[in-house]
């Protein structure tokens, strides 16, 4: 029988992972595009990046930084993964807490109360970041700016793909680890 992480990374691969010559969001020209969302919203996907992400948070993650109480990142590409291993979390009669999943907007709303961070998300709570595939790691360094601004303590980060393309050193410069389910490395390994 396939083993999750095997069959997340070959739907990954199917669906998510393109090469060819790409222009990426942070102006980078890159012979690999990852659309993970792709991957994060097929609920096969999903049920397994909630799995095997918990998985990784549960044995390698929380053993470190055991304050750690809510997991999200800036969206879109966060959310998926964030409630998958959030519900993952829940599911866990051994985990210590269910992590309370929240979502970061790119800006505040222009309404209501004006919000930047919303969900289940409460200050001086320790917190796992997410996103989906780091490059230069611009977008989850703004997600840890506005949950610092808010108030949250970022302990570390969880990134489905890391294009190791200088993001997790800028990241972890910061002082926050970077956990990720794959690399691309490990994404043209055969």
């Amino acid at each position: 029988m396939i083993d999750d992480k095997q069959e997340l990374l070959d739907i990954l691969r199917r669906k998510s992972v393109r090469t060819g010559h790409f222009i990426l969001a942070s102006g980078k020209e890159s012979d690999l595009y990852c659309d993970c969302r792709v991957t994060a919203l097929d609920p096969r996907g999903a049920n397994l990046i909630g799995r095997v992400g918990w998985q990784l948070v549960k044995t390698e993650i929380l053993p470190r930084h055991r304050e750690i109480e809510c997991i999200g990142g800036m969206t879109m590409g966060a959310d998926p993964i964030s409630l998958a291993v959030g519900m993952y979390s829940s599911l866990d009669d051994t985990a210590p807490r269910a992590l309370q999943i929240f979502t970061v907007r790119k800006e505040p709303k222009d309404h209501g109360r004006g919000k930047r961070i919303e969900g289940n998300f409460e200050s001086g709570k320790g917190v796992l970041v997410v996103d989906d595939v780091i490059t230069t790691g611009g977008s989850t360094l703004r997600a840890i700016e506005a949950i610092e601004n808010e108030g949250g303590k970022v302990k570390a980060a969880l990134v489905l793909v890391d294009r190791e393309e200088g993001g997790r050193q800028a990241i972890e410069s910061r002082g926050i680890p970077v956990f990720a389910l794959f690399t691309r490395r490990f994404l043209f390994q055969e």
